[in-house]
């Protein structure tokens, strides 16, 4: 029996042509603020689905003459694991050995390209359905082959080991495949139950960890080419400056330098050697219109609550009155962040005639084949992105118009050209986190019991004027979808409860970065939330969980809650010099919790332990799973504890890793325990969602050493 596919609503939506944000969006404007904020929840909350080909098993699965199946994968590979767990869902549907599958990056000319980019922590939990049914689909594919080669009926076939067998013969995959060029088209069958599965839910080790280890060449700094030479391009220092004109005499002349090339919107050398091509862009002189010198200070008198356009994201119940005497209030901030990753960008190009091979680090392939193709005046098929492994992203290789610039370089000299950011110029051109300003306001009834929640907040841009948001979409939802990740009240169960978003325009460019505005808002709520369990007199644990609704996700939630805190020990008694910090919350549809042990050594916070309860639903690879809680843990404090980008003289500072302090490995807490749980029947997003708690969980514990409510990141004693 074959299944019939099934079209969720969303397909059906993203299919129907606008797609999800486009048919949100209309839906928004048209009934403007009860329906826009329903769509805000609903977009805060849901998966993004993976949107791609999913027909077609033939453009993701190539079967190699040594029997080995080739999965070309549309998500990239940035240190988050994602290939072992596509590999594991892959061989448990095909009946393959683990071993036996490889993964690589799917290159534009392959047509395996994924229309919502690398992002959003669903690589694994987005393809968990269609690359199961491609697999299933290219078995059964396999096995209708087989029976015509083996002239058998195809009942009596069957799979195992990467081997077809019937009637007592058997062939291999590869025998099976050899010389066949047009495959039999089949219905997508019924998937095994995961019960069965022999890969999925295991803690199988990565199948890029030896390569790593070794140092193969893979990642986009790696990329070469014969006769390549390289590029460099004139980037202004100054917040907001604009060209002028240039004087690019002297550096034409300079020893290795191939051709200057001078663009409506850039100025770039082409050289011999990197240095030589520095050195160049270094001795153009260059005219810059650059606006007045802002400040720190400036930055964080716009980014102040009440500035800019406000829009109501949630609301229920009466919004607290001005003036009330019993209205609690705290005002939190979080600085400007740096992704900060180890590889900078970078892109190898290389243009002969109409054709175009791009090799690069980047999270948008399909966006920069795109961005390629219009600048050379090129069909998009002319264009051929090949992605690489990434030093990390974290989000700021969610657009890499660099590509344009190395493509028009490569194309001025005839030859491949490499074009890499300095670290200064990764410093100062990031696509920053950007900095906020949090109010939160909260009334207790006489008993104790929170009956009143609001959380208004202000942020600068993180998917607005990003290329992955339609221009359309922010004006009619009114807020940004990412600044607003974690910043919904998620203690429901309040009878009255609100969140307002601020939208300010910054002079410099923000944008996606990991876990966007989850961070800062959870650590402005969940701080929040400890200061009125304390208010109260109740147990920080025991007054969150009276605040949370008892629908599906609130069950989670607390489960979550309920776990790390158990795990942890969690006491708010200050035992031999420690303390202990709570904090929970949702991204993505994914609760996790958090309870960090600290003490205070030399006037500076030390975590010794983190305890962190997820429900990512199914763990495809537990050990990955929880290697990212750690990672994100660890990342989260060096946000939270050290991480600040400072504006000084009209510039974006430092430029250099130690300046931008960040956490050591000195400061990693000795023990990060993981506790997963299963709330739902497949997997969820992972790769962001255990950031948020972090920063509000060791400020919690600060509190109860010091008896002083930490409100600004970096975190710092006074």
């Amino acid at each position: 029996m074959v299944e019939k596919k099934k079209i969720s609503r969303r397909k059906f939506l993203v299919r129907g042509g606008l797609g999800t944000a486009g048919v949100l969006a209309v839906g928004a404007y048209i009934f403007r603020n009860p329906i826009r904020r329903s769509i805000l929840n609903m977009v805060n909350t849901m998966e993004m689905s993976y949107m791609g080909e999913t027909k077609n098993p033939m453009v993701w699965f190539e079967i190699l003459k040594n029997n080995t199946i080739l999965l070309h994968s549309p998500k990239v590979e940035m240190g988050q694991g994602t290939f072992t767990s596509l590999a594991q869902m892959a061989a448990d549907e095909l009946e393959v050995p683990f071993d036996r599958v490889e993964v690589v990056h799917a290159a534009t000319a392959t047509g395996n390209i994924d229309g919502m980019s690398t992002g959003g922590s669903t690589s694994v939990s987005g393809l968990w359905q269609p690359l199961r049914e491609l697999a299933a689909t290219m078995r059964e594919m396999i096995k209708v082959q087989a029976a015509v080669k083996l002239g058998v009926d195809i009942g009596s076939i069957t799979v195992k080991e990467g081997m077809v067998s019937a009637d007592g013969r058997s062939m291999t995959y590869a025998e099976v495949a050899e010389g066949v060029t047009e495959w039999p088209e089949v219905d997508v069958p019924k998937l095994k139950p995961v019960s069965s599965y022999k890969f999925v839910g295991k803690p199988i080790p990565r199948i890029d960890l030896e390569d790593k280890v070794f140092g193969t060449p893979m990642f986009g700094m790696d990329a070469s080419a014969p006769n390549m030479l390289y590029g460099a391009v004139a980037r202004p220092t100054k917040i907001g400056a604009t060209f002028v004109s240039a004087d690019t005499s002297k550096a034409a002349e300079m020893p290795g330098v191939v051709a200057v090339v001078e663009e409506s919107d850039f100025v770039g050398v082409v050289a011999e050697t990197y240095q030589q091509a520095e050195n160049a862009k270094n001795a153009i002189s260059i005219e810059w219109d650059a606006p007045n010198n802002l400040t720190t200070a400036d930055i964080e008198s716009m980014m102040t609550v009440g500035n800019g356009k406000s829009t109501i994201i949630q609301k229920e119940g009466d919004a607290i009155e001005e003036n009330d005497d019993r209205v609690e209030v705290l005002e939190f901030r979080s600085p400007i962040g740096a992704h900060a990753q180890i590889e900078p960008n970078g892109v190898l190009a290389s243009v002969e005639g109409d054709k175009v091979t791009i090799t690069i680090s980047t999270q948008v392939i399909g966006i920069t084949r795109t961005e390629v193709a219009q600048r050379l005046g090129l069909d998009e098929e002319n264009v051929n992105v090949i992605p690489t492994y990434l030093g990390g992203g974290f989000g700021r290789r969610l657009h890499t118009p660099h590509a344009v610039q190395a493509a028009v370089m490569s194309k001025a000299v005839g030859k491949p050209v490499k074009y890499f950011f300095t670290r200064k110029e990764e410093f100062q051109h990031d696509m920053f986190r950007p900095p906020t300003h949090h109010i939160v306001k909260g009334r207790l009834d006489p008993e104790g019991s929170l009956q009143s929640l609001e959380h208004h907040f202000v942020s600068g841009d993180v998917g607005n004027n990003s290329v992955l948001i339609p221009n359309f979409v922010p004006p009619i939802l009114g807020a940004d979808i990412g600044s607003i990740r974690g910043g919904f009240v998620q203690y429901t169960g309040v009878p009255n409860h609100r969140a307002v978003y601020w939208h300010v325009q910054l002079p410099f460019a923000t944008s996606w970065w990991r876990s966007l505005g989850l961070l800062a808002n959870t650590f402005a709520i969940e701080s929040f939330m400890d200061h009125m369990a304390h208010k109260a007199g109740k147990n920080a644990m025991d007054f969150r969980m009276a605040c949370i609704a008892d629908d599906e996700m609130g069950k989670r939630l607390k489960a979550t809650i309920m776990a790390a805190v158990e795990k942890a020990g969690y006491t708010e008694e200050v035992t031999n010099e420690r303390a202990m910090g709570l904090a929970a919350s949702v991204d993505a549809g994914t609760p996790c919790a958090q309870v960090a042990e600290v003490s205070i050594e030399d006037n500076e916070i030390v975590v010794h332990r983190v305890t962190v309860a997820l429900d990512p639903g199914i763990a495809v690879n537990p050990d990955q799973v929880r290697a990212q809680c750690e990672g994100c843990v660890i990342m989260g404090m060096s946000a939270a504890m050290h991480e600040q980008m400072f504006v000084e003289e009209g510039e974006l500072r430092p430029i250099i890793y130690g300046p931008y302090e960040m956490a050591f490995m000195k400061h990693a807490p000795k023990e990060i325990d993981v506790v997963l749980l299963q709330g739902i029947d497949r997997p969820g997003p992972v790769g962001e969602p255990p950031l948020g708690p972090i920063g509000a969980a060791v400020g919690n514990a600060v509190f109860r050493l010091t008896g002083k409510r930490l409100t600004k990141m970096p975190l710092r004693l006074p």
